[in-house]
């Protein structure tokens, strides 16, 4: 594995239901270069999402390690992981997870509110976000005053404001009809093409894992699979 930027080693998630084992991941190793564009299907049950909430610091693997940048981050302590979380990783969600009192604008500055930005420069930050994400017009709209695409839009610049070296998508277009998950998944793009961030999304859509350069096909807890694409 090397020099790769996130490595995964003999990971495993095993969920306890009653008396019950439950592998969501079975030993799943794998590397990921820094700037990397890349999806991960699978059908139901199949570890996706897990693969993802551990690469992104949501939970602990039960056994293996994960390193990005070199550092395990599975033996970080509850601090220096939620660290990891705000300031190395932004999180795309299928529900957007907005607050849905909060303006645009607020929304997107609360991952700087935690970093201690202060407040004139996060509310200018914010801005210049929804700006380049074609939402100037809408930063005080509450996430009900618009619509899908718009508020999985403010989630993708909430996830950009702390500059992370990982975007993770966990089925960014799941609530989406055509035309917005088109603008969605050309936005991940973008945001990986110009800003050099690596950019993991998991999908059932296998059009938007085509957009990807690297496909990981995972069944059962395993890795079965991977393709990688000419762009």
């Amino acid at each position: 594995m090397g020099r790769a930027f996130i490595e995964l080693d003999n990971v495993w998630k095993i969920y306890r239901v009653g008396v019950i084992d439950y592998p969501a991941l079975r030993g799943v190793s794998l590397s990921i270069d820094k700037g990397s564009f890349v999806s991960i299907v699978g059908p139901s049950g199949s570890g996706k999402s897990t693969l993802l909430h551990l690469i992104g610091g949501l939970d602990r693997p039960t056994r293996g390690e994960i390193r990005v940048s070199g550092q395990s981050i599975s033996s970080l302590s509850d601090n220096r992981l939620a660290e990891y979380r705000n300031k190395t990783v932004g999180f795309v969600f299928q529900q957007y997870n907005l607050i849905p009192y909060l303006s645009a604008i607020e929304n997107v500055e609360i991952p700087m509110i935690v970093s201690g930005v202060p407040p004139k420069q996060r509310r200018e930050k914010a801005r210049r976000l929804l700006e380049e994400l074609g939402l100037g017009d809408k930063i005080w709209k509450k996430p009900l005053e618009l619509s899908g695409g718009e508020q999985q839009r403010v989630a993708i610049a909430r996830a950009l404001a702390n500059d992370p070296g990982i975007v993770l998508a966990d089925e960014p277009t799941g609530n989406l009809d055509g035309a917005s998950a088109k603008v969605v998944v050309d936005l991940l793009k973008r945001i990986n093409e110009e800003r050099g961030v690596t950019v993991i999304i998991v999908t059932h859509n296998m059009e938007v894992a085509w957009a990807t350069k690297r496909i990981i096909y995972l069944r059962d807890g395993v890795v079965v699979k991977e393709e990688v694409r000419e762009q």
